[in-house]
């Protein structure tokens, strides 16, 4: 399990220190593109068997390179987290993006943590990843290395299906790294997915998530 993480944590690293060497530089084109605010609103409701059910919500908003974030119920229960970060781009065909973050968390759990989100896509593939590793000022031994990350196909515009792994401690688990199923539909600026986690267990973890954005 700890060879997990560390390897989990080195990547995340790397990414964040090798992307800006790739980076594109902004042009005419995407001058008054960057100028614009971009923001998003989700909520993942968890239906865990034998423990606590709960909403976690999120809300960005981006401007060029700019990133903010608020999240709650991620780190812990009853535990806010605010985030800043600096969004990197590049790609044509094989298009990327990455975001170095760091965040004050604070609520149940208190604490500090950098972290990273970032994605690859090619044709109807896609590979979304965030993680981050949380420096419990209260516990430091109870510090902890989160990670989310999915794998889908969009065989129609409206429609994208695929896998997903968590790792996480928000609630009572025995796997150190989850991994599931997922399927969604898009309409307009709005996204429905329902996760379910270990579905080889005899009662699996569900989660339904939505989600609106202004891109």
């Amino acid at each position: 399990m700890r060879r997990t993480r560390s390897a989990e944590l080195v990547l995340c690293t790397a990414l964040c220190v090798s992307a800006p060497a790739f980076a594109e530089p902004a042009t005419a084109d995407t001058a008054e593109t960057d100028a614009a605010w971009a923001f998003s609103a989700s909520a993942y409701v968890y239906f865990v068997p034998d423990d606590h059910s709960y909403v976690q919500p999120s809300l960005t908003a981006d401007r060029s390179v700019l990133h903010l974030e608020a999240r709650y119920n991620y780190e812990d229960l009853r535990t806010a987290s605010l985030w800043v970060g600096y969004n990197l781009a590049g790609g044509d065909e094989l298009a990327w993006s990455l975001t170095p973050m760091f965040a004050s968390v604070f609520g149940r759990s208190n604490g500090v943590a950098p972290g990273c989100r970032g994605s690859l896509s090619y044709g109807v593939l896609e590979l979304y990843s965030e993680g981050e590793y949380l420096f419990d000022f209260g516990d430091p031994a109870a510090s902890f290395f989160f990670n989310w990350s999915e794998l889908t196909v969009a065989p129609l515009t409206w429609l994208h299906l695929g896998l997903v792994t968590q790792r996480t401690r928000a609630y009572a688990t025995t796997r150190a790294l989850q991994r599931g199923l997922l399927g969604g539909v898009s309409f307009g600026m709005a996204n429905l997915t329902a996760y379910v986690l270990n579905p080889d267990d005899s009662r699996p973890i569900v989660i339904v998530a939505v989600g609106l954005s202004s891109e």
